[in-house]
């Protein structure tokens, strides 16, 4: 059975421990990482980061998957940057999409956030229907927009608006 929950310092070793195992399945959607990144206390101090929420998707010990929304801002724009992975052997099965729909709703309910957006490598379909199924729309193409796996690549951005009242305290 899977559990979407919020991350916590005390998920460092399992959160290294798929990172290290999907080492090879995230590489060409992910920016270099040095080895620090893949060690319990990297992932600790990721953890301890209380302005870049995390989620984790479970089953039992193990972590299966994890979004974070990154660059939070408030005020007008209320808006934060959405990342996400699934273990290379959960894939297909529509994890990915019921996590960023989850992560969606606690950036409304919970942060009060007004929009999330998204963006992925042009050769990753998989997350662009991803993306789609959660009610993301594509909203152009930025060149050379992130450093993964050692090239500057083009990606696809989304958004998705969460509502449409006034910025929230």
């Amino acid at each position: 059975m899977t559990e979407l929950r919020p991350a916590s310092p005390a998920d460092a070793s399992a959160l290294a421990a798929a990172y290290i195992r999907n080492r090879d399945h995230l590489r060409p959607w992910e920016p270099h990482r040095p080895e620090s990144f893949y060690t319990e206390a990297g992932q600790r101090e990721r953890l301890l980061d209380t302005a870049a929420p995390r989620w984790l998707l479970t089953e039992g010990e193990l972590v299966i998957g994890q979004a974070t929304l990154s660059g939070v801002a408030r005020g007008p724009f209320c808006s934060a940057s959405l990342g996400y992975w699934i273990d290379g052997g959960h894939t297909g099965r529509g994890l990915a999409t019921r996590l960023v729909e989850e992560v969606c709703r606690a950036a409304r309910e919970e942060l009060g956030l007004h929009r999330v957006e998204a963006g992925t490598v042009l050769a990753n379909t998989a997350s662009q229907r991803v993306l789609a199924k959660a009610g993301f729309t594509e909203i152009g193409v930025a060149p050379r927009y992130l450093h993964i796996d050692g090239a500057w690549r083009d990606h696809r951005l989304f958004q998705r608006i969460l509502h449409d009242g006034p910025p929230t305290a």
